[in-house]
């Protein structure tokens, strides 16, 4: 189902490679930490329970939790200094952006001649 959504709304799908979590280094620590926090030590009953317990977890890890790598400060607090929150209402109340400008044929060209090689790396035309 989520292959057929990216596919009808032009998204790129890339999957890490086995044994390279580094490719997605933030996300992979993020979903430790709350696998390690709460999924692992808490049996959920219902969808609702899961919800309740995802959001509490959410709050405290973004609001109340300091961070060594941001200064010792929440992730709100963080955030606070550089990006004020706009006081607007979202344009899309359906949570969908409109479709790109650019065409299929535009967002998938690449520029091989600026791209990182890597040892063991093969270049896809």
């Amino acid at each position: 189902a989520i292959l057929s959504w990216a596919d009808q709304n032009r998204v790129e799908w890339h999957y890490i490679a086995p044994g390279k979590p580094m490719q997605n280094g933030f996300i992979e620590s993020f979903n430790g930490r709350l696998r390690d926090e709460l999924l692992n030590e808490t049996l959920f009953t219902s969808l609702a329970q899961a919800r309740v317990a995802i959001a509490l977890w959410h709050a405290d890890y973004n609001t109340a939790r300091p961070h060594s790598q941001i200064a010792w400060q929440t992730p709100a607090k963080f955030a606070s200094t550089f990006n004020p929150r706009r006081s607007l209402a979202l344009r899309y109340a359906k949570g969908s952006a409109p479709a790109p400008v650019a065409s299929p044929a535009q967002q998938g060209t690449t520029h091989a001649g600026n791209e990182l090689k890597t040892a063991g790396a093969t270049s896809v035309p």
